[in-house]
C-alpha cells in the first residue's frame, strides 16, 4: 500500500495548504455554530472555516480516490460521494481544536488528514496554520515539512527549546510538574501535540485523552509523522503508542530524545499519584 499512501500525500499536499490558507483567512471572522446532539461543547463546536477547509480537502480526494471510505469530522457536501465500507479509509479533521485554539486562540490548532489501511495509519499530513508549518508522511518513506511557501525538506526534531505541547485541561499536578523540571508547558490540539518536537522551540507534546476510547483516530494522524521523523512515541503506562487506531490508548506522549521521555512519563505519573 506504499505506493498508493505516497499517491495520497501529493493528492493532498497543495489542498492542504490552500485548506489551512482558509482557515488563517477566516480566523477571527467567524462565529461558532454549534452541533446539536453532542455531549460536549468541545465536540460541538462548528464554524464556516471547519466545513469549507474541509471540501478544499475533500474535492481534489474524491477526483483521484473516489474508492475509499471517509470519515470526516463535519458533514459537507463532497462526504456523501465516497465509497462505504473497504480496507482503505481517510480521515480528516479540517480544523482539529475548533474551540479552544482556533476560535479560543488557546495554543496551535490544526489541519490533517490521514489515510489507514487494515486500522493502521499508511499517509498523513498536518498543517498548523498559524504557524505556517506544514508536515506530511508516508509509512517506510520518511517525513517532510514546509515553512510557509518554502519547498518540502526532510523531517528533522527541534533540537533547541524546552516547549511541551500539552492538552487542554491536563492535570494541574502535572503541568507544575513539567514546570519543576524545566520545561516550558503550553495548550495545544492533539494535532499540534502529536508533531510537537517537529516544531522549533518544542521537544515534546504530552495528551490525556477522556472517556473509554482515548486518543481518539483523528489526534492519532501526526503520530505517524512523528515517528517517521525518529520522534519517540508512548502510550499508557509507558507502553508503545499503538500502531492500530483500534487499539485504545488513554495517553500520547511524544519527544525528541530519551531524557525528555523520561521527564514527561515522570510528569504524567502525577495525574496517578495525585488523582
Amino acid at each position: 500500500m506504499a505506493a498508493d499512501a505516497r499517491k495520497f500525500v501529493e493528492c493532498l499536499s497543495g489542498a492542504l495548504r490552500q485548506a489551512a490558507a482558509i482557515a488563517v483567512a477566516l480566523e477571527g471572522r467567524v462565529a461558532n455554530r454549534p452541533k446539536t446532539g453532542e455531549s460536549t461543547a468541545v465536540k460541538a463546536a462548528l464554524t464556516l472555516a471547519d466545513t469549507a477547509s474541509q471540501e478544499a480537502l475533500l474535492v481534489p480526494l474524491f477526483e483521484m480516490f473516489p474508492e475509499v471510505e471517509v470519515e470526516a469530522e463535519e458533514d459537507t457536501p463532497t462526504v456523501s460521494l465516497f465509497s462505504r465500507g473497504g480496507d482503505a479509509k481517510v480521515v480528516i479533521d479540517p480544523i482539529d481544536g475548533t474551540l479552544r485554539s482556533y476560535l479560543g486562540g488557546d495554543g496551535p490548532y490544526g489541519v490533517m488528514a490521514g489515510l489507514a489501511v487494515d486500522g493502521r495509519y499508511e499517509g498523513a499530513l498536518v498543517a498548523l496554520p498559524r504557524e505556517r508549518r506544514f508536515f506530511e508522511a508516508v509509512r517506510g518513506g520518511g517525513a517532510r515539512m514546509a515553512h510557509e511557501d518554502a519547498p518540502w525538506e526532510a523531517a528533522l526534531l527541534s533540537r533547541e527549546g524546552r516547549g511541551v505541547i500539552v492538552s487542554h485541561e491536563m492535570p494541574k499536578p502535572v503541568v507544575s510538574k513539567l514546570i519543576e523540571l524545566g520545561y516550558e508547558p503550553s495548550n495545544g490540539s492533539g494535532g499540534a501535540i502529536a508533531v510537537a518536537p517537529l516544531v522549533p522551540g518544542f521537544c515534546g507534546g504530552l495528551r490525556l485523552a477522556k472517556g473509554p476510547l482515548g486518543v481518539s483516530i483523528r489526534g492519532r494522524i501526526g503520530v505517524l509523522i512523528a515517528a517517521e521523523a525518529g520522534a519517540l512515541l508512548r502510550g499508557d503506562g509507558g507502553a508503545p503508542f499503538p500502531d492500530s487506531v483500534d487499539v485504545a490508548s488513554r495517553a500520547l506522549l511524544v519527544a525528541r530524545d530519551a531524557e525528555v521521555m523520561r521527564d514527561l512519563e515522570v510528569a504524567l505519573g502525577e495525574a496517578g499519584s495525585r488523582g
